[in-house]
């Protein structure tokens, strides 16, 4: 789906990542910040600005040994920053003498300055309604408050789609919907392009007169076939429009509510950049120009009233649009990389007209300084008197203020002849000074090159940012939903250098855990331990899986590490409690979870371990623990699994069902829910649709040992035997150690009349399991098809 960022809108992007990370950072939206900032860290892991901004944001989520790791590398690849966030780290772990050390080092650079401490970078007083929203339904969640949860998170999606910490509480929720209702696909940015391709009945026709006729096809005005595109940046505008617009900054305002694109810009250019637009109060547009303006030193000249309004108007747009292009070319700038300065041509054109922006609102003075440049001899508009009295016989259409802009400037001889040609953007016709003194063959100027260039690199950064999220919340979305193939298939399509971040291999290892693919998530978890040894997030799923595998050595290792990182940590306490249970000390066990739950009251995954360890016991205490878990989270599809259990066992059937289908209907990939509610339907008598419950789990995992067995043992009891051979020697192949699955054979060859082959079955089952003497004799007694409906419980 995405490439590589290409390096002409890679420093735009890292702009972009540096202004969204710190203004989560200052909304105290933390784990939005890390996400960013992680997805910054992923495509340039050489970058100590996005090493200082990932390490900052794990370090206010909590995560310290983590963001230490990150910046506590060997000494020669430490740069001062790393040494200020490494003091702050060892501070906060008591570790004061390295704290200090750090800081000595740090202070002996003294020309070091971080983006963060720039003057440019402006921290809010207050969050913006989108992070109130967002932080608004978190407690919510918290609270089970469900609807007003959704609806906040909705609300603050709607109001920042990049606010991630929203998308994932809805996902929580399981009510997220489809990621293109919430982030709708935007359109791939398009340049604006030089005019090429504009018809030549455009162009005016030179007379030999000393001025021009312009065709009359276009009714006397040149640019009349132009129309503003508003779906294209218009950049010179330095107030919003009256109609929407498409900032430089993809933003309503001008200036982007996060800072967007100013976290390099040294202090020194924001004079130049700030002073032009205070005093805008208006915007010039067509719209805005309806009324006439009187024109001063224009009385040797006779006008009809409506030309005199049309020109009055023009003189007035004509140096405002000189004065616009000055200062965006320069706030262009703002959105180049770190250190870049405003380029020759702008600041030459600052030098030679110096002062117009700063007069740019102020209509009383536009005459004068229009008359002194008059009066300067930059133009002679008395050979052009002929030319008005031409143009008082066109009727033209009081809009389109740009194209009366031009035809002002050849009235007043400003434009000497052979000079005006046709462009598809008339602001640009005031871009340069130089157009008045020498001749040019297109107004598309470098400078509107270099102009058109950023915004389109900018535009392909915002492009790339946001189809990055919308790639992830797809992959988080399935995986919210269970539907582990779509998000393993989604991950996939995410850029390359992302598919290495901690996230995505996390990810990889939890929809391998829930596919019960467990080889493949152990894989993916060693990397993801590899990769960041201090990580404490999803550790509880690793420590579960090692629990799964009988792997108590590597737990123990887990758990101890675990400890040492964070001791009052949920994840730590969960694993030391796998490690008890896998060495059937249950009391232990039972010990660590309950301390987990208090260090973290919404853990559900505490209570449903519990529930699981007391279940054997204490059937009323574990459905306690169980009830416990779906307070702390309703999608919680283990504990819905675990009442279903322990009415299975108290024979309330019809509840057992409830639950294993509220659990099933969570996870509707999962082949042992599915096996369970299979159960239960057979429970209470009906065999086919515990059949087809048993046909759909072994469809989703072929693998699954458990649901063909029950399978097989159903098609016994119905009489087919036919399959139930089939599935029984596929399970014997794959489990060839496996008694009852030997047993269960030999008694559907003794069914069927195949006596040799039972017989030799019998005889692997004996080698198999010699104290299964009884279970021999009694198979041996059982005859051809004697149509018992019992079923073998072993």
């Amino acid at each position: 789906m995405q490439s590589e960022p290409p390096p002409s809108f890679y420093p735009y992007l890292c702009q972009r990542f540096q202004s969204l990370v710190w203004s989560c950072l200052d909304s105290d939206l933390t784990k939005t910040a890390v996400f960013h900032a992680e997805r910054y860290f992923a495509m340039d892991r050489t970058n100590h600005e996005s090493r200082h901004l990932y390490a900052t944001a794990l370090f206010r989520e909590g995560q310290t040994y983590s963001a230490l790791y990150l910046v506590n590398g060997p000494q020669d690849e430490q740069c001062t920053g790393c040494l200020e966030i490494k003091a702050k780290c060892c501070t906060a772990l008591g570790r004061h003498r390295e704290a200090r050390d750090a800081l000595e080092a740090t202070l002996r650079d003294t020309t070091y300055v971080s983006s963060a401490s720039s003057s440019s970078r402006i921290s809010r007083t207050f969050p913006e309604e989108a992070a109130l929203r967002c932080r608004s339904g978190t407690t919510a969640l918290k609270g089970n408050l469900t609807e007003k949860a959704s609806s906040s998170f909705q609300d603050a999606l709607a109001l920042n789609p990049y606010l991630w910490e929203a998308f994932e509480g809805l996902c929580a929720l399981g009510t997220a919907p489809d990621v293109d209702e919430i982030l709708p696909p935007r359109p791939t940015p398009i340049k604006r392009t030089p005019p090429e391709d504009v018809p030549t009945k455009s162009a005016p026709v030179a007379t030999g007169a000393g001025f021009f006729t312009p065709d009359t096809g276009n009714g006397g005005n040149l640019f009349r076939t132009w129309k503003p595109d508003i779906t294209h940046p218009q950049p010179f505008r330095m107030v919003p429009p009256v109609g929407p617009r498409d900032s430089i900054a993809t933003n309503d305002s001008f200036y982007p509510p996060d800072n967007s694109f100013q976290v390099h810009r040294t202090s020194r250019s924001q004079p130049t950049n700030l002073n032009p637009i205070q005093p805008v109060s208006r915007p010039l547009s067509s719209a805005d120009e309806a009324g006439p303006v009187t024109k001063k030193l224009r009385s040797t000249t006779s006008q009809p009233e409506g030309l005199k309004s049309k020109s009055s108007k023009s003189s007035l747009d004509d140096p405002l649009k000189k004065a616009r292009a000055r200062p965006a070319l320069s706030f262009a700038n703002i959105f180049s990389s770190s250190g870049r300065r405003s380029q020759p041509t702008t600041s030459s054109r600052t030098n030679v007209v110096p002062g117009k922006s700063n007069t740019q609102p102020s209509t009383g003075h536009i005459p004068t300084r229009r008359s002194s440049r008059l009066l300067g001899g930059n133009a002679n508009p008395k050979p052009h008197s002929s030319k008005h009295s031409t143009r008082d016989r066109r009727v033209r259409q009081p809009t389109h203020s740009r194209n009366r802009s031009t035809e002002s400037d050849k009235d007043d001889g400003l434009v000497p002849a052979g000079e005006v040609a046709y462009s598809p953007s008339p602001p640009s016709a005031a871009l340069s000074p130089r157009s008045e003194v020498s001749p040019s063959p297109s107004n598309w100027t470098s400078a509107q090159e270099q102009l058109a260039q950023e915004e389109y690199e900018n535009e392909l950064a915002e492009h790339y940012l946001y189809e990055l999220v919308r790639g992830f919340a797809r992959a988080t979305r399935a995986l919210a939903m269970y539907d582990c193939k779509k998000c393993l298939d989604e991950l996939e399509q995410l850029p390359h250098v992302h598919q290495h971040s901690c996230m995505v291999i996390a990810m990889v290892g939890r929809a391998h855990y829930e596919t019960q693919d467990f080889a493949s998530a152990d894989r993916a978890f060693k990397t993801l331990r590899k990769e960041e040894p201090y990580r404490l997030w999803d550790m509880e799923v690793y420590s579960s899986l090692l629990w799964q595998l009988q792997r108590s050595v590597e737990l123990s290792f887990l758990a101890q590490e675990l400890l040492s990182i964070s001791p009052r940590s949920p994840q730590a306490w969960i694993a030391i409690g796998n490690l008890f249970s896998l060495q059937k000390e249950r009391q232990q066990a039972m010990t660590c979870f309950r301390r987990a739950a208090q260090l973290e009251p919404t853990c559900a995954y505490a209570y449903t371990l519990s529930g699981h360890e007391s279940i054997d016991e204490d059937l009323d205490k574990a459905i306690n623990f169980f009830e416990s878990a779906l307070r702390a989270d309703a999608r919680h599809y283990n504990a819905w699994y675990g009442l279903g259990t322990c009415y299975l066992r108290m024979s309330k059937i019809r509840l057992a069902e409830y639950h294993f289908r509220k659990a099933a209907e969570i996870h509707p990939k999962n082949a042992v829910l599915l096996g369970c509610v299979g159960m239960a339907v057979e429970r209470r008598g009906d065999r086919e649709g515990a059949l087809a419950l048993f046909g759909e789990a072994v469809r989703i995992n072929p693998q699954n040992a458990l649901v063909r067995y029950r399978r097989a043992k159903i098609y016994i009891a119905m009489r087919r035997y036919q399959p139930a051979v089939e599935d029984l020697e596929y399970l014997r192949n794959a489990t060839p150690e496996e008694s009852n699955v030997v047993f269960q054979l030999a008694k559907v060859y003794r069914l069927v009349g195949n006596v040799l082959k039972s017989a030799q079955t019998l005889a692997a089952a004996r080698d198999i399991s010699p104290k299964s003497m009884s279970k021999i004799k009694k198979l041996l007694e059982t005859v051809k098809d004697e149509g018992d409906d019992k079923m073998d419980e072993g």
